[in-house]
């Protein structure tokens, strides 16, 4: 960003703003704006240069909007997010809800690459920064009574956190 950038920060609740605000004053950065908002109606125009999250986009109901979001042309898009490889059971999902708590929301790979790419968005790109196990897995879902033999096939492997990137491109 630099001296001459901005960023903003974007919460929805009271407390986490307040925290973002004493951090800033603690560093002494000026050039940072935090906004009250949900992350489907960020409430700036499409001026951004770059939108970074962490974890967050599997949480919203309705991703869509957020990859809609607020980029300029060119800008760019690099998350870290839960994404999944192939179809999984509802159930399973359910239980791993317990275990990794944003794969309910999460997008199969292939469906995050399909609706970045049904908003404009192009040079795609995900990439695993660590993918799950049963190994991983298999204390805390035996602690919930949960058969991780059973359901195995569909964990083993299908899990994982990726970085996310992408670009809108350029107007014509």
């Amino acid at each position: 960003m630099g001296p001459t950038g901005k960023a903003y920060g974007l919460d929805m609740t009271d407390e986490m703003l307040a925290l973002a605000e004493e951090n800033k004053r603690k560093s002494g950065i000026t050039n940072v704006e935090f906004l009250k908002g949900e992350i489907e109606q960020i409430p700036l125009p499409d001026s951004v240069d770059v939108v970074i999250s962490n974890c967050v986009i599997n949480l919203s109901a309705d991703k869509d909007a957020v990859l809609r979001g607020v980029l300029k042309p060119g800008g760019r898009f690099a998350v870290s997010d839960v994404v999944t490889r192939g179809e999984m059971l509802p159930e399973v999902r359910k239980s791993l809800l317990l275990w990794v708590g944003c794969v309910a929301g999460s997008l199969e790979e292939s469906d995050y690459r399909v609706k970045l790419a049904a908003v404009g968005f192009e040079q795609i790109e995900l990439e695993p920064t660590r993918v799950y196990n049963v190994d991983d897995a298999r204390a805390f879902l035996a602690r919930q009574n949960i058969n991780i033999d059973a359901i195995a096939p569909q964990v083993d492997g299908r899990i994982m956190s990726a970085f996310v990137r992408a670009v809108k491109p350029r107007s014509n």
